[in-house]
């Protein structure tokens, strides 16, 4: 019986824990199943083609949001070419109406609802040892189809121990510069009204033994980066302390661990292990979706913004942890002025990255139940996105799609920091920098079309100086500063001032630093002229870094130390008066 587990991933570099988890769910119980990953960005025929090719006997494909179009085309088509195959669907976006699933697609054998690692094993048995009826019939969680075309729904599986489920890594061949998943606990123990996870109360949590043993995996093979996919991580705290610690105490110097946290749970002797990390060894997201009180009432969430706010400044204090705060555009009781305010109050923490998505109508959520309370409108196919709410008409939506956009290019690309920093002191709120400059793209015609980094500085300068009549030459430096802040320039952009006056400086000070290495230690052995093709050294005729008043300010670029959280240049400052300092 030749079993293939598919996935049908969103990015190369993503990997999918379910099929591995029930690939080796499988292997333990010594059925051989293979696992086929693909992406949405692979054609439908190079799919179709390669799974035909493998003549699997039974399929089983993975759903989710971003992949299940694909997969409901895939199952059409492959029904035709391998019309004896068995296909079965898993996963969130199938099991919570499997039976209209298996109605609409009659090329479909069953569904597996829920937990699959159990499910899966025992179907995979019944179809290898050749299974009766009644054997299927009292098999748990699943929604399938008899051979007479009538449909049964078997109960949900009870869930099991997160610590049963076996570890799916151990060969990492396959994983080569893509990103791990792993989880420490399954369910959430809270109930947002437009989360799945809230359907699950179950809240289970994975041995602490196992858990270290398979983090020291990871560590020993120098994984780039693992993802916990815990809905809320540290929602026990001897859980999330034990597994801090550990990572606190066997870093390798090189692996990289996110997790999504409820910032407000947050307790003071974890923000003092939090702060002894290596830079960049973590990065923690956090789901702020509204800072409305309304809002989070109506969504059945629980946040006290006020200590939210005072745990992500505490840890920006300590320059070592990577943050991502979340927002969500659609919720109930929230239009566009609240948006705005809750937009302002996250913002104003400065996170290395601020996310604002967009309300996703999820089948078998609170929210999904509730839509017509809320007259809420939403896209009939994934992602189920709002289009309308009774607070946020849809054309206020696409104002918030075009913030969404200039969020995205020009503060969490992380190449225009210095700018931003006097741009923000233009505006008393700053969305309204972005709205405006999002409509500035439209009135132009720049939206929709693909940009070049230097272009979107070129766009940002028009903006600036065309419609905020500000200092041109002084926001032509700022771009300079962020353009060198994080690459060494091998072509000068045009809006740069011509740096012949600054020629003659630099091959002094290289000069003198080729013999003193009083700020370039580490560049023992190269002669003055490779210092200069190795960093960069820039006049500029404000105080870029500071306020942007008038006054001369020299800058050293050195791209072989760079902020292990922005990846920018570290940049010392060569004062007038002779002394310097570290940026």
């Amino acid at each position: 019986m030749k079993i293939i587990l598919v996935a049908v991933n969103a990015k190369y570099i993503h990997s999918n824990l379910a099929v591995y988890t029930l690939c080796s769910s499988a292997k333990k119980a010594g059925i051989p199943v293979e696992i086929a990953e693909f992406t949405i960005n692979q054609t439908k025929d190079q799919i179709l083609r390669d799974l035909y090719v493998a003549k699997p006997e039974m399929l089983c494909f993975s759903c989710y949001i971003w992949n299940i179009s694909i997969v409901e085309d895939l199952v059409t088509e492959l029904h035709k070419i391998l019309p004896s195959t068995v296909i079965w669907l898993g996963g969130p976006e199938v099991s919570y109406h499997a039976a209209q699933m298996l109605r609409e697609y009659p090329c479909l054998t069953g569904i597996m609802k829920g937990e699959g690692e159990e499910t899966f094993r025992e179907l995979a048995l019944y179809y290898v040892r050749g299974g009766s009826l009644e054997e299927l019939s009292g098999m748990d969680g699943i929604t399938w189809r008899d051979e007479k075309g009538e449909i049964h729904e078997n109960p949900y599986r009870p869930v099991m121990d997160l610590s049963a489920v076996e570890f799916p890594y151990e060969n990492l061949e396959q994983f080569e510069n893509r990103i791990l998943y792993y989880e420490s606990s399954r369910g959430c123990p809270f109930s947002c009204s437009y989360c799945l996870s809230s359907i699950d109360k179950k809240l289970r949590f994975r041995n602490l033994d196992l858990v270290r043993k398979e983090l020291q995996f990871f560590l020993d093979h120098k994984v780039p980066q693992v993802k916990f996919v815990d809905r809320t991580f540290n929602c026990k705290k001897d859980h999330a302390m034990a597994i801090w610690s550990y990572l606190a105490s066997h870093d390798n110097g090189v692996t990289n661990f996110h997790f999504e946290i409820a910032a407000d749970l947050m307790t003071e002797e974890e923000l003092t292990l939090l702060s002894s990390f290596r830079p960049g060894q973590i990065q923690l997201e956090i789901g702020v979706q509204s800072t409305n009180p309304e809002t989070i009432e109506a969504i059945h969430r629980h946040m006290d913004f006020n200590r939210v706010s005072a745990v992500v400044r505490k840890i920006s204090e300590g320059r070592n942890i990577h943050q991502h705060l979340d927002l969500i555009a659609g919720l109930p009781m929230e239009d566009y002025q609240s948006f705005r305010r809750s937009f302002a109050d996250v913002y104003a923490l400065k996170p290395q990255q601020l996310q604002l998505g967009f309300l996703k109508v999820l089948k078998g959520s609170y929210l999904y139940e509730h839509t017509k309370e809320y007259d809420c409108c939403y896209q009939g196919k994934e992602p189920y996105e709002v289009l309308s709410t009774r607070w946020l008409p849809y054309e206020d939506v696409l104002k918030l799609k075009d913030v969404e956009e200039m969020v995205e290019v020009y503060y969490n690309s992380g190449q225009f920091v210095y700018t931003l920093r006097i741009v923000e002191k233009l505006y008393e709120n700053p969305f309204d920098f972005y709205q405006e400059l999002g409509d500035f793209y439209r009135r132009k015609g720049y939206s929709n079309l693909a940009h070049s980094r230097i272009r979107r500085y070129e766009i940002l300068l028009e903006f600036l100086t065309e419609e905020k009549k500000q200092d041109p030459e002084l926001f032509r430096q700022l771009s300079v500063l962020d353009l060198y802040a994080r690459e060494n320039m091998k072509t000068r952009p045009a809006f740069a001032k011509d740096p012949g006056p600054a020629r003659e400086y630099s091959r002094v000070f290289y000069k003198k630093e080729e013999e003193q290495k009083k700020y370039l230690p580490e560049y023992e052995g190269y002669d003055w002229k490779q210092l200069m093709r190795m960093t960069h050294l820039e006049i500029f005729d404000y105080a870029v870094t500071e306020d942007g008043r008038c006054g001369r300010e020299i800058l050293l670029f050195d791209y072989r130390k760079r902020d292990p959280l922005t990846q920018n240049a570290t940049i010392l400052r060569l004062d007038n008066d002779g002394s310097d300092a570290l940026l």
